[in-house]
């Protein structure tokens, strides 16, 4: 879902969006040989992040970006949310929302209760 929100003269633009829940950081790599390459795993969850973008018509910011990510694991075991911080960054970025996860000025994560089959929810504010 997208819309704008006025504040004064500048205009924010705000999206909200629901994504499967990502493989964590241990998942997303393989060594192949010398090189190190996105695992099949990584692949998937890239194209799933990619059609959701391209189904929600979501246009590429070009400027700073705010990112609130609600993560809600499929189970109980223990996480660190920093472990799935790097999946969704880069399939956002690979999705097109955004140029380099460097434009991301602002990042707030918070692990919030179970649900089945896990799922995330982000919060993007830009000012355009």
């Amino acid at each position: 879902m997208q819309g704008f929100a006025s504040h004064g003269k500048a205009r924010e633009l705000v999206i909200e969006l629901e994504l499967p829940y990502p493989p964590s950081a241990n998942h997303l790599y393989r060594h192949v040989g010398s090189r190190m390459l996105i695992s099949r795993e990584g692949r998937r969850y890239r194209e799933r992040v990619c059609a959701i973008l391209a189904a929600a018509g979501v246009r590429r910011f070009d400027g700073p970006i705010r990112l609130q990510i609600e993560i809600y694991p499929p189970d109980r075991r223990r996480r660190d949310v920093d472990n799935v911080q790097k999946a969704i960054l880069d399939s956002l970025q690979h999705g097109g929302l955004y140029r380099d996860d460097s434009q991301v000025a602002k990042l707030e994560v918070e692990r919030r209760g179970v649900v089945r089959g896990g799922r995330l929810l982000l919060r993007i504010e830009s000012k355009r």
